[in-house]
C-alpha cells in the first residue's frame, strides 16, 4: 500500500536509490508493453454505465498525499466505481521487480492472502487497492471484500482484477504491478503509474476463490460486466 504521493516518493527515492546501474528498468524502449483488453465487453460499454455519479462515499478521497480531495466513490446497480489515477502497489511476496531495493515503500504483506496463506504476488496477480474503512467510506458496506472482482479501464482497455490490498484511509487510486503492466501503464514502483484516466469498477458481492486464480477473475468479471451493461 502506498502512503506517500508519487512526488514525495520520487524525492525519497532520489535519496534512497542505489547507483543507476542497479535500478531495474521494467519497460525498456526496445521492448514496449503490449496491452490488450480482457473479456468480451468493450470498455466503451462499461464506461457508458458509469458516466454519472450517485455517491456512496460520505466525502471525497485524495488521489495522492497532499492532493485535493475530489474523488468520490459512486454506486450503480451491482457495482461501485471511482475515477482516479493509478499508483503502483508492489507489496506482497518479493520478486525481481517488487522488493525493498526497487521500491522504498515496499511491504512484504498484503491485506488479503492467497490460498496457501502467503501474501499476494503483485508482479503476477492483477489486483487493486481499496482505502481502509473510515468515515469517508467502508467498502464492506457495499459488498466489497478481499477477492471481489474489479474491471479496471484505461485508454479503451479492460483488465480484470481482484481486490487484493487496502491502503490509506484518505487516498484512492492504486493497483498492483501486474495490473498496470497489463494496461500499458508503466509499472515501475518508483516512477510508474499515471496521473489520471483510470476507471475502477468493483462488482458488489462478488468473490474469486482462490483469490490468486486470475482466470476465474476474468470469467467472473466478464459475466458481471455483461450483467452491468444489460442493466441486470
Amino acid at each position: 500500500m502506498r502512503v506517500q504521493s508519487l512526488t514525495l516518493a520520487a524525492a525519497g527515492a532520489a535519496l534512497l536509490a542505489p547507483a543507476p546501474a542497479a535500478v531495474l528498468t521494467t519497460t525498456p524502449p526496445s521492448r514496449p508493453v503490449v496491452a490488450v483488453s480482457e473479456g468480451h465487453v468493450p470498455a466503451a460499454d462499461l464506461l457508458a454505465k458509469v458516466r454519472g455519479c450517485a455517491p456512496v462515499s460520505k466525502a471525497r478521497y485524495r488521489s495522492d498525499d497532499g492532493a485535493r480531495a475530489d474523488v468520490p466513490v459512486c454506486g450503480t446497480r451491482g457495482a461501485v466505481f471511482w475515477k482516479a489515477d493509478m499508483d503502483i502497489d508492489c507489496d506482497g511476496r518479493p520478486g525481481r521487480r517488487c522488493n525493498r531495493r526497487t521500491d522504498p515503500l515496499f511491504s512484504g504483506a498484503t491485506a488479503y492472502q492467497q490460498s496457501d496463506g502467503r501474501p499476494l504476488n503483485a508482479e503476477t496477480l492483477p489486483y487493486i487497492v481499496v482505502p481502509s474503512p473510515s468515515g469517508i467510506w467502508n467498502h464492506r458496506d457495499d459488498g466489497v471484500h478481499g477477492g471481489s472482482v474489479a474491471a479496471v479501464i484505461y485508454r479503451g482497455r479492460v483488465q480484470y482484477a481482484v481486490v487484493g490490498d487496502t491502503g490509506p484511509r484518505e487516498i484512492i487510486g492504486e493497483a498492483s504491478y501486474a495490473t498496470a503492466k497489463a494496461l500499458g501503464i508503466s509499472p515501475d514502483p518508483r516512477r510508474g503509474g499515471t496521473d489520471s484516466g483510470v476507471t475502477y469498477i468493483v462488482f458488489k458481492k462478488s468473490r474469486v476463490s482462490p483469490i490468486e486464480n486470475h482466470a476465474a477473475a476474468v470469467a467472473a468479471g466478464d459475466r458481471l460486466a455483461r450483467q452491468l451493461v444489460r442493466g441486470r
